[in-house]
């Protein structure tokens, strides 16, 4: 009996000595090492309250998203501060990714805004000097005209609703009865101030009566052409901004947060605070939580091709510096214009408001017959009343006025519109492909590692095996890593957003397809910091050949463009006092050839006297 009972009674002390060695394995194995690296990085990322890390690590923790077998130094409060700190870390690293980017748009947009507001005073400030210097009788009643104006301008290229041809034809129906009382007709402004009347009505038919001939149209086209692609620049870079804001706030779903947690913090829980995710392993999981901002990636390369051709319309060939430079020519043809046609504008306005009976009769014609009838009653162009100066005249007094201005007020001034264009295009080439790359910068650096020993979210392996899948919805049904279900509808709109402004841009503006871009978009600066080709900007006239670049250097009547035939002069300069050409690299002996010259051609008509 007793012999029997000694194997049962050995295989039970065998199976107790078992387990004491397993449980005392267990508790060595689990004293080998302490939360103590766990703790120092759980402070030093500020991930939470340090009391919720264990000292040493436990075995039946219920976690959530780090799961594993065997002990573990994170708890579920652990789990949720890493979750917290996962989604404020991830968003301050997409952040300072966006934040070049950010700069670039809201400090060109601010920078695009001084230099419109600088152009805009520089040209009001062109256009008061000649309505001080040529037509002083008006210009003390004009300028508030001005004022208002170039305010208008200012607060259209802001993007308030203002309309440039509203703008400019109340600008000239207010200059009309000025120009009647005190250019057509200087001794009528006595009589003229006491009656608001009849200022009332020469402002009304101002239109009708045409008294500045086509110039106003002119204007308007000139202005609303590039002042509108200013404009609508100013309104892209705000709508750049808010897509950019709108990334940087993005939400992320719980399914991201439960792969970034599992991808950056769950190596803790065993311990291994230096290990860093495998390359793939983190495109996966980035991908997949910026998968609706992804899906911005076409919106924002036609949004960024749409921001080089509004510049192009803006900026190329000086278009809106020469629209705004040449205002003061075109008002100035235009008072000519007013003048030179004084007798038939009188003969209009005098049927038609009845000035001639000092007041307006009971019945007027309308304006189309008055203009009708004077036309066929008068010549085309009437001759000038004696008392005022002949047309020649008046183009010998303002022969000084006619001389080409510099598009740039100061030589040193080197930071001009078309160079703050080019600059602005260079950078913008670097963030055509933002939001297709997003994930890749997230992913490179000392984030993450491409050798072996890296972190798989379950393991440390030597290389990730897993698929890697690409950017967008479409790809994350593949995705290993992160489930996604459906799109942000925030990003949704911000998209949809983007998407229609480009549609309506390219609505408004039909031929930003056609406009030509520029060859270059910077130029090479020397030492000293000049640049090394020669800016039509700059003032120089040999330059080129281009017809863009003689249309440039010949900005003649207060900016207006005349065009000359090849190896022709122009009609308007002075004879006796040729143009000056700027020569780049002439040799010296061409300065000092010309006294030799003179001298030899006055021998030469010396000993023709002599022999005759």
């Amino acid at each position: 009996m007793s012999r029997a009972l000694c194997p049962r009674v050995s295989s039970c002390g065998f199976l107790w000595l078992l387990s004491l060695v397993v449980v005392a394995l267990r508790v060595i194995r689990v004293g080998a090492y302490s939360c103590h690296e766990v703790r120092t990085a759980f402070q030093l990322r500020q991930v939470g309250p340090l009391h919720r890390v264990p000292e040493t690590p436990g075995t039946d923790v219920d976690l959530l998203v780090c799961k594993h077998q065997g002990p573990s130094c994170c708890t579920r409060k652990m789990e949720e501060s890493y979750r917290l700190a996962v989604k404020r870390e991830t968003l301050h690293n997409i952040h300072s990714y966006s934040y070049e980017l950010e700069q670039l748009i809201s400090g060109h947009s601010d920078a695009f805004q001084d230099m419109f507001q600088y152009l805009l005073s520089f040209s009001q400030g062109h256009l008061s000097s000649l309505l001080e210097g040529t037509y002083s009788s008006l210009s003390r009643q004009a300028l508030p005209h001005v004022n208002q104006l170039f305010s208008s301008l200012s607060l259209y290229l802001r993007g308030t609703n203002v309309s440039v041809e509203a703008s400019v034809q109340h600008f000239f129906n207010n200059m009309f009865p000025l120009v009647y009382t005190r250019l057509i007709n200087p001794g009528m402004e006595g009589n003229m101030m006491a009656s608001a009347e009849m200022n009332d009505c020469i402002r009304m038919i101002r239109q009708d009566v045409n008294p500045f001939g086509p110039h106003p149209a002119v204007v308007v086209q000139e202005l609303a052409g590039a002042l509108g692609a200013g404009r609508q620049l100013g309104l892209a870079l705000e709508e750049g901004l808010q897509v950019m804001n709108a990334t940087e706030n993005a939400g992320f779903s719980k399914e991201c947060i439960k792969g970034l947690v599992k991808m950056v913090y769950c190596s803790h829980c065993r311990g291994l605070t230096l290990i860093k995710p495998c390359v793939g392993y983190c495109l996966n999981v980035m991908r997949g939580c910026l998968a609706s901002i992804s899906e911005l990636d076409q919106p924002w390369r036609r949004y960024t091709s749409l921001l080089e051709q509004l510049t192009h319309a803006m900026a190329g060939h000086h278009n809106l510096e020469l629209a705004l430079l040449g205002l003061r020519g075109h008002i100035n043809e235009a008072l000519l214009y007013a003048q030179l046609h004084g007798p038939l504008i009188t003969a209009t306005v005098d049927k038609v408001c009845g000035l001639s009976t000092g007041g307006p009769t009971g019945v007027q014609p309308t304006v189309s017959e008055v203009v009708t009838s004077t036309v066929t009653s008068s010549s085309p162009l009437p001759s000038v009343a004696p008392s005022r100066a002949l047309p020649e005249q008046w183009l010998g007094q303002l022969a000084h006025l006619r001389s080409s201005f510099p598009l740039k007020p100061s030589k040193n001034n080197k930071h001009s519109l078309r160079t703050l264009s080019r600059e602005f295009l260079m950078y913008l080439q670097r963030y055509k492909s933002f939001f297709a790359a997003l994930p890749e910068m997230l992913c490179e650096g000392e984030n993450v590692v491409d050798d072996a020993t890296c972190w798989s979210g379950d393991a440390v392996v030597e290389s990730y095996t897993s698929r890697v899948v690409g950017n967008g919805l479409h790809s994350q049904r593949q995705n290993p890593e992160v489930k996604v279900r459906t799109a942000d509808p925030a990003m949704a709109e911000v998209k949809e957003r983007l998407e229609l402004f480009i549609q309506e841009t390219h609505e408004n503006f039909p031929k930003l397809g056609e406009i030509e871009a520029w060859e270059e978009l910077g130029s090479v600066e020397t030492e000293e910091g000049s640049s090394t080709d020669c800016d039509d900007e700059d003032g120089c006239q040999a330059s080129g050949d281009g017809p863009e670049k003689h249309f440039l250097n010949e900005v003649s009547r207060e900016g207006s463009p005349v065009w000359r035939q090849p190896g022709g002069n122009d009609p308007h300069e002075n004879p006796s006092k040729p143009p000056s050409v700027k020569v780049r690299g002439a040799s010296p002996s061409a300065t000092w050839a010309r006294p030799w010259s003179l001298a030899l051609l006055c021998a030469g008509h010396f000993l023709q006297w002599m022999l005759i």
